[in-house]
């Protein structure tokens, strides 16, 4: 009686564990891979540069975290453009590419719409060389006034461009490390609007760079630096020009005065021998 006790206990335990093993096995199942496969780099793609077969491969990835627009064919990528940075491991989306057709350089990473200007820095306008591609940048203006200038356009420092896309620094668009470069140039990525402006702003003024946070959408609601507001002085109101008096009308010459004629006298000629004369009565 107690051995048959004890092989029914036995027996359902066994039959509890085996049931334990397969809702185990079936879990893990789940969270493991589900067959997916996407397209992975094999190594670091540069901005602009080429996908080349021999650094994509074929990866398993649960079928719950593949990103949006992720490539699973390999030959479909053939000939393609990196527009962004792709580092090793990460899976190829459509969004980090640049259209079909499209050749690669610098031009295949510029956004549609958009137009990439280089302009010339130093290490000073350029951020120390902390102005990498990838950062986004604010454009600050200095107009110094001279001369005739000085009252109605006094000196004056403001932002005119916020939040510019750093494409370039020098001829390299891309960086492999985070340590600041000192160059002589920037490409940035602006709107028609914006390269219209920033060659005016070059043309009348010194030029700085503003390195900004890269996920700060915030705009710079400022007025401006002037020589008043820095040094905490009134600010200084435009010289309006002096009205001149009106020129009085030339006082008009009177008119001549006509005398009257004289009344006319009769008289008589009185003559007397050889001699005549008028007689007036």
């Amino acid at each position: 009686m107690r051995n048959s006790r004890a092989i029914l206990i036995i027996g359902v335990a066994l039959l509890l564990a085996l049931g334990a093993v397969v809702m185990a096995a079936k879990w893990m199942g789940e969270q493991g891979p589900s067959g997916s496969q996407v397209v992975v780099a094999m190594a670091n793609i540069n901005q602009g540069s080429r996908l080349a077969p021999t650094s994509l491969k074929l990866s398993e990835w649960p079928a719950t975290s593949v990103p949006p627009g992720a490539v699973t064919d390999i030959k479909a990528l053939e000939g393609r453009i990196a527009r962004a940075e792709i580092l090793v491991g990460e899976p190829i989306v459509e969004s980090k590419l640049a259209p079909k057709g499209t050749l690669g350089g610098l031009s295949s990473v510029v956004t549609a719409g958009k137009r990439a200007m280089t302009v010339r820095v130093n290490d000073v306008v350029g951020v120390a060389g902390f102005a990498l591609p990838g950062n986004y940048v604010d454009i600050l203006v200095n107009l110094q006034a001279t001369g005739s200038d000085l009252a109605a356009s006094p000196s004056i420092s403001k932002i005119v461009l916020e939040r510019i896309l750093v494409l370039a620094v020098a001829q390299e668009s891309t960086v492999d490390d985070s340590k600041p470069r000192v160059v002589n140039a920037v490409t940035l990525e602006l709107t028609p609007e914006q390269v219209e402006k920033l060659d005016l702003a070059r043309s009348i003024g010194e030029l700085s760079l503003v390195l900004r946070n890269q996920v700060d959408p915030q705009p710079a609601a400022t007025s401006g630096a002037t020589r008043e507001s820095v040094l905490g002085l009134p600010e200084r109101t435009a010289a309006q020009p002096v009205a001149e008096p009106a020129s009085e009308p030339a006082p008009r010459a009177a008119a001549p005065v006509r005398q009257s004629a004289a009344p006319r006298n009769d008289g008589v000629l009185v003559i007397r021998g050889l001699d005549a004369a008028s007689q007036s009565f």
